[in-house]
């Protein structure tokens, strides 16, 4: 269909500029342009240049987790294995750091996650909820607590793709070592608080939170 190649055609102008300008210097004009498309493609398509760039990011990093972490889910997995299939990408990138473009899509990853934090990804290894759920089948914790550890653990995540720089073999390894402790670990009982006085739910609950509902990897 003429929309599946005009969207095409816009993720590939997105990913080639991208490649020499930064997120925040990107205009939709110049994508449009480079795709030899109607100025106006962008916003119809997409709608916006955020959710341009969340699209490109889903549809190139997804092929990433999407095969191994549905495998996962097929059987009795590990958190180990959670959180070396979320650091494969990286573990090529280390010894070698020559994929400048995959390097690239998860540096602007990790930064346009952080500041980002609202958007509504729509890939199935993006959101919140996936997360959750394979989380909750592999060790005994509830949705809350599941939530509030990847939170946490995709913070940190972010914050070190993020870099501009590849890691290092050792960082790759101390990263999975670190975020398999935080999202294993035992729930400790400790003394309960009181109740919310308001019908809102604590911030560390709320689906848009930390990372968020919307926006994981």
């Amino acid at each position: 269909m003429a929309t599946d190649v005009t969207r095409a055609r816009l993720l590939d102008a997105a990913e080639h500029l991208l490649t020499t300008t930064s997120y925040e210097d990107l205009r939709v004009r110049a994508v449009c342009a480079r795709a030899g498309v109607n100025p106006a493609a962008v916003h119809y398509h997409f709608g916006s240049r955020e959710d341009l760039v969340a699209a490109l990011l889903q549809d190139r990093l997804e092929p990433f987790w999407s095969a191994p972490l549905d495998e996962l889910t097929r059987r009795p997995a590990t958190v180990r294995e959670i959180v070396d299939a979320i650091l494969a990408p990286l573990a090529p990138l280390a010894r070698l750091r020559d994929d400048r473009a995959t390097a690239s899509l998860l540096s602007l990853l990790g930064r346009f996650v952080l500041t980002h934090p609202d958007l509504p990804w729509t890939a199935t290894w993006f959101r919140t909820q996936t997360w959750v759920g394979i989380l909750t089948s592999t060790i005994d914790v509830d949705e809350a607590t599941a939530r509030r550890r990847w939170r946490f653990a995709f913070s940190i995540l972010m914050t070190e793709l993020s870099t501009r720089t590849a890691p290092s073999v050792a960082a790759v390894s101390a990263l999975a070592d670190f975020l398999t402790a935080g999202l294993s670990a035992p729930v400790l009982e400790g003394p309960t608080t009181a109740a919310p006085t308001t019908d809102s739910a604590p911030a560390a609950d709320a689906p848009s939170s930390g990372r968020h509902e919307r926006n994981q990897l």
